[in-house]
């Protein structure tokens, strides 16, 4: 379990209390803006809080080198960089201390990337490039998946077969998610944030409802059993 306590960063998060279940997709949600981007890099070290905590299975993040993070959380950033002269494979082999072929191919098969094993990775769209991040942390089979925007740049049958892939997982998933529809579906467990507080925190369908998200969005919002429904509020 990632237990995060009375955690602040300067003036954009303020006193955070949450934890992430060892197990299940749990979703970060909440207007641009937010803290949810900043939150995520404070629970895998990126960035050092100014107040609070974060332990993972009982150990002070602070207390741990780098390759016990690494060996605990996988993570995909947002940060845009210029793609290496290198091959999709050779990409997701990063993510292993001993290269391993079949790790590899199963990583890439899950993303729908196997026949593009060999292409180099400036060949490839936007969305493929995004494949093969996520795959690549796949492949680091660490106990904590860590997404920041995961389906940036995916069309909208990655999407869900990447949220239908995240469900599916034995450990846990922590997801920055901009798509509320996406987060009531497939989470199990959302922590929504607001100008850098956590306002409201459980099982989606408590917390992803008109009167908890109107007020924070500033948009009308109906809602279905699994579906949300968004109109601008008139003039």
């Amino acid at each position: 379990m990632i237990e995060v306590t009375g955690l602040s960063y300067g003036p954009i998060l303020q006193n955070i209390s949450l934890t992430i279940p060892e197990k299940g997709v749990t979703g970060l949600v909440g207007p641009n803006g937010s803290g949810k981007t900043t939150l995520l890099r404070c629970m895998f070290g990126a960035l050092k809080p100014s107040a609070g905590t974060v332990m993972v299975d009982g150990t002070p993040l602070q207390k741990m080198r780098p390759r016990q993070i690494s060996q605990l959380m996988a993570v995909l950033s947002q940060e845009a960089i210029e793609p290496p002269a290198m091959t999709v494979a050779e990409l997701v082999g990063l993510a292993r201390t001993r290269r391993s072929e079949a790790a590899i191919a199963a990583s890439l098969e899950k993303v729908g990337l196997k026949d593009r094993a060999t292409t180099l990775l400036p060949e490839l769209s936007g969305g493929e490039r995004q494949r093969a991040m996520i795959a690549r942390a796949l492949a680091q089979d660490a106990p904590y998946l860590l997404l920041d925007e995961p389906t940036n740049h995916l069309d909208i049958y990655y999407q869900l077969e990447l949220f239908e892939l995240l469900r599916k997982r034995k450990d846990a998933t922590a997801v920055v998610v901009h798509d509320l529809n996406l987060a009531l579906q497939y989470c199990a467990h959302v922590h929504l944030l607001n100008h850098g507080k956590l306002v409201a925190s459980g099982p989606p369908d408590q917390v992803l409802v008109p009167a908890v998200l109107e007020p924070i969005y500033q948009v009308r919002v109906q809602r279905s059993s699994h579906h949300l429904h968004f109109e601008r509020k008139p003039e």
